[in-house]
């Protein structure tokens, strides 16, 4: 690592000759593999951009020049390049974030993790530099092709070419692959262009034999030339970028540092918005990540780093468990399709797609258009089940609310990694889905607490065909099961004390949403210890409120809700709103995730830092009992 070590900042590469630069990729990617490999994180995405970044970070004057990441994980190599190269605790506490971090870097702009919002950034910060007078600093947007697919990206691109003296460089990162293949028309636009043979290039030979020809040959020459619209369609079809006013450059070769300098000092020179296409490899110079043909090591835990396999054989996760599940439902049921927006893979709807190749639809990163297709398809007698990750159903929530519920439609969405998800950061946290979708009228929405329940709950989920539905669960490896001991309405009890011998009311009931169910059951025991009696119950069904629970709640002195969401609308929001309107008087105290954004670590760290485990919450359980004891003496 004799160059990298060199490297503190980028115009440290500046005095590095072409034969230095081919060498500094090389040990960047033995950095990248050597260290990715002992914490885990997006390993392909950045063995993919090492000579992309470093041509950029050389035409570039960064942060005088802003450079922005469109979703960010491929970032790591410009990390590197900044003065960051301590990865030994990539995406722990205290380390770095898997993410451009402005609390990091002065070089990281923006720290967003969701997909095709660059754009929209770069035309902001592109309109401010002209109005300050700042037309000598260019914005930069990298790009990949799979976020091109997002619908926010030709929102941004419509006014970005509304504008043509704003310097603003898009750089298209093109490699096929979001997690998986890029799909969708605009990925066959972008193939289109990497198979044919560039207009330039004909242009150069056309004008070199053509001029040769006597009489004509400068004649037609100056025709075809001339017809540049047309030609270049047939040529290179790049037209779809040029029509909306953008200049087109490329494709390039996107691991050659040469080429890949010149066309951005071309792109930097020009003035306006510019898009620069580049041809990458996800995986690049690893054995293991190119010949991976799921996802090319998008993002892998602990692994050997010859090998590229795990260290350690994870139990069954939540997710493969709904994924079998869809699989069982898919053969009983033929209106049952699947939809996942470009993460076939990560959401665990491959084995349905290998089971039902025709009815698994999908649409790259584009959730708000999945979910109005999903409501085209329900009210055409299909049943759709959306398959998504918690964080990222936010950006649909008006679809979830005027396309589907108010249509009254049978839409299953399935929320992966809900709750603290830890490691990638407050953008993966999917801490909000209980709290938004409380205020959709008729929609109805399970917290399994265990893979039984992920299962029985599916199943109760598509039968519903006149409302929304949605199942959400942990990410990560699902514990065992948790039994209950008795029903009471639609829930189950999963603990219930001894009756009084006095006759008096219950100590304290329980209310456990999802993944908590142990936490509850801990916190249960724990006061059980001090001579407090609690009453556990998981709903199931956290939207509606279950009409038994405030009859039960009435049998008890306090009411505790524990819940791995947000507080603030969050499943113990609507137990209190519930308890209020039945007019029962007891004390609520909810338990969750406060509103703030959490950074990075590992779920058991911020579960301990927020409060939200067992000792934490029994002690505070403990000394509001030990209140309402004071006050029943006092009274």
């Amino acid at each position: 690592m004799a160059l990298l070590t060199r490297i503190r900042g980028p115009r440290d590469l500046d005095r590095l000759t072409p034969g230095q630069l081919a060498a500094l990729a090389q040990e960047i990617r033995t950095f990248l593999v050597t260290e990715v490999s002992k914490t885990g994180g997006h390993l392909g995405p950045n063995l993919g951009v090492v000579e992309l970044t470093i041509a950029l970070h050389r035409v570039f004057d960064s942060p005088r020049d802003r450079i922005l990441f469109d979703t960010g994980h491929q970032s790591y190599v410009h990390k590197l390049l900044t003065g960051r190269q301590d990865f030994s605790r990539l995406r722990m506490k205290d380390g770095l974030s898997g993410y451009p971090s402005r609390a990091e870097s002065e070089h990281d702009v923006i720290e967003n993790s969701h997909a095709s919002t660059v754009l929209s950034y770069a035309d902001g910060l592109a309109k401010a530099n002209q109005l300050q007078g700042h037309l000598d600093r260019p914005v930069v947007a990298v790009i990949g092709d799979g976020a091109l697919t997002g619908g926010m990206a030709w929102e941004a691109l419509n006014n970005i070419a509304d504008a043509g003296d704003r310097p603003l460089v898009i750089v298209v990162n093109d490699n096929e692959r979001s997690y998986s293949p890029t799909i969708g028309g605009m990925a066959n636009h972008l193939a289109t262009l990497r198979t044919t043979q560039g207009y330039e290039r004909f242009l150069s030979w056309g004008k070199d034999a053509l001029q040769r020809t006597p009489v004509v040959g400068q004649q037609l020459f100056e025709t075809l030339h001339g017809a540049k619209k047309g030609l270049k369609d047939f040529i290179a079809p790049q037209g779809m970028f040029e029509d909306l006013g953008l200049k087109y450059i490329g494709p390039i070769d996107g691991h050659d540092l040469t080429a890949l300098e010149s066309a951005l000092t071309k792109a930097r020179g020009f003035g306006g918005p510019v898009i620069v296409h580049c041809l990458t490899e996800k995986g690049r110079g690893y054995h293991a990540a190119e010949n991976n043909d799921e996802d090319r090591f998008h993002a892998v835990g602990v692994i050997h780093p010859e090998t590229g396999l795990p260290i350690k054989s994870a139990g069954k996760d939540w997710t493969s468990v709904f994924g079998e599940e869809m699989v069982a439902l898919g053969r009983e049921r033929e209106d049952i399709v699947g939809i996942t927006a470009a993460m076939l893979h990560p959401v665990g709807l491959a084995p349905f797609a290998k089971a039902f190749p025709n009815r698994i639809f999908d649409v790259g990163i584009a959730e708000q258009h999945a979910v109005t297709s999903a409501a085209g398809m329900a009210t055409n007698g299909l049943h759709p089940v959306f398959a998504v990750y918690a964080t990222f159903l936010n950006r649909a929530f008006d679809q979830v609310l005027m396309d589907v519920a108010l249509h009254k439609l049978g839409v299953t969405f399935v929320l992966d990694r809900a709750g603290v998800t830890g490691t990638d950061g407050a953008s993966h946290n999917g801490m909000w889905d209980m709290s938004i979708l409380q205020v959709v009228p008729g929609l109805r929405l399970a917290a399994p607490r265990d893979a039984d329940q992920l299962r029985a709950q599916l199943r109760e989920a598509v039968e519903v065909d006149d409302a929304p539905t949605v199942v959400r669960y942990s990410k990560g490896t699902v514990g065992p099961a948790v039994p209950a001991v008795g029903r009471i309405g639609g829930m189950d009890v999963l603990r219930a004390p001894e009756a009084p011998a006095d006759e008096r009311r219950a100590d304290v009931l329980i209310v456990s949403v999802g993944a908590m169910a142990p936490t509850s059951l801990e916190v249960a025991d724990l006061l059980a210890a001090q001579g407090i009696t609690a009453t556990v119950v998981d709903p199931r069904w956290v939207k509606p409120v279950d009409r038994a629970l405030p009859g039960l709640a009435a049998e008890h002195r306090a009411v505790v809700t524990i819940e791995d969401n947000g507080r603030v609308g969050g499943v113990g929001a609507a137990v209190a709103q519930a308890l209020r309107d039945a007019e029962v008087d007891v004390p609520v105290r909810d338990f969750g995730i406060p509103q703030e954004f959490l950074d990075h670590a590992s779920r058991p760290e911020i579960l301990a830092e927020i409060g939200l485990t067992a000792p934490d919450i029994a002690r505070r359980v403990t000394a509001l009992v030990s209140r309402l004891d004071v006050a029943t003496v006092q009274a």
